[in-house]
């Protein structure tokens, strides 16, 4: 295997649920070596969410964010388990945590004393609404107070949170860019002191994510509402009912919309001026949208697309996760593979699989004999 990016970085995992565990797998997908620390009763509270449960009794959302990792058990109320965490952290090129703000401090494994005693290390804290708040960080709180479900579901539905826990799976990527960004600035020498402290909340990232729809409100004044499946400032972009099952359609050129027209023979729309820009578009939404929907009912979602892609229109049928997941590499085992230039080397750990090993030998001879891969163990 070739060397990956980040290979030789060393990331001890403070983390566990989903935002952290996603930061520390992008990272070990990445190459780092990474050492979960989880409680020994139990371990990460995500290893009893389910059913479903694999043969091995793991739960299938703990495998679906702890892949490339090592499980060692420790009992941060133990002086000697403490004692492994400082010496581990001394090993480690970046810590990611996500503990209740002072549950680390009045341990003495809290970041400003860590920070102190290791000059080299960048920490990582991911909380769900900033530093010093001590409200838990749960996904569907934050896309409450942040704006998403206010903007999600039908038109004249109530507010709807997104299918995945979103919020979440973006503050863990924001914590691995900046983590990355810090190792980068680190390793040039350019990291300024404040740099090695990094704190990642799933408040700013949601809020960050909504993007255009912010600079909607920013720029109009006026507040974002639910389109359900059309979008605000496009038009026809959302999806409709054909013969058979739902068909995504999204138009988000002018040319694009003279090919659309075209193609489903609505001559009329394609050869109206007042139609021939965006912005004329969405001032005569209903007429737009009215004639598309009664023109793509009378056909399959698979021929709608098919001729809608070979003039460029974007547009796609409404499939399963089950169908999606079957045009991917993706493992009862390990889960989907990276969307980042990473590989899966490991499966997710059971709990303190590494823990001997790793007390006994330390870090740097564990790594230097790492376990099997993945296919090894499927």
């Amino acid at each position: 295997m070739q060397p990956l990016p980040l290979s030789g970085i060393k990331v001890l995992d403070l983390t566990r649920v989903l935002a952290g565990p996603v930061c520390t797998m992008m990272l070990g997908d990445l190459g780092a070596d990474v050492i979960k620390i989880e409680r020994p009763e139990g371990g990460d509270d995500t290893r009893g969410w389910g059913p479903p449960f694999d043969g091995r009794g793991e739960s299938a959302y703990y495998l679906s964010v702890n892949r490339n990792k090592w499980s060692v058990a420790a009992d941060l109320d133990r002086e000697g388990d403490r004692e492994l965490i400082v010496a581990l952290a001394g090993d480690a090129d970046a810590v990611v945590e996500n503990f209740r703000p002072g549950a680390l401090e009045r341990r003495g494994l809290g970041a400003e004393a860590l920070l102190a005693r290791f000059p080299d290390l960048i920490w990582c804290t991911i909380t769900g609404f900033g530093d010093g708040s001590s409200r838990a960080g749960y996904d569907f709180i934050v896309q409450a107070e942040q704006g998403w479900m206010a903007i999600t579901g039908s038109a004249d539905g109530e507010p709807t949170k997104v299918g995945v826990a979103l919020a979440d799976v973006l503050a863990g990527k924001d914590a691995a860019i900046a983590t990355v960004a810090a190792l980068a600035g680190r390793a040039r020498g350019a990291l300024p002191p404040a740099g090695r402290r990094i704190v990642i909340s799933l408040a700013r990232s949601a809020t960050a994510a909504l993007v255009n729809v912010a600079q909607n409100v920013l720029v109009s004044g006026e507040d974002a509402r639910r389109w359900g499946n059309a979008h605000p400032n496009l038009v026809p972009y959302q999806l409709f009912e054909a013969a058979d099952r739902p068909l995504a359609v999204g138009v988000g050129t002018d040319a694009q919309w003279r090919a659309c027209a075209s193609v489903l023979g609505l001559g009329e729309l394609a050869a109206d001026p007042t139609l021939a820009t965006n912005a004329g578009r969405v001032a005569q939404r209903s007429r737009v949208v009215d004639a598309l929907a009664a023109r793509l009912a009378g056909g399959t979602a698979e021929a709608w697309a098919a001729r809608l892609g070979a003039v460029g229109v974007p547009a796609g049928v409404v499939r399963s996760v089950r169908e999606a997941l079957a045009s991917v590499d993706a493992s009862p085992l390990t889960g989907v593979a990276p969307s980042v230039p990473g590989a899966v080397r490991y499966p997710p750990p059971r709990l303190d699989e590494h823990g001997a090993a790793i007390r006994a030998q330390g870090w740097a001879a564990f790594r230097a004999a790492p376990p099997p891969g993945p296919h090894a163990q499927e």
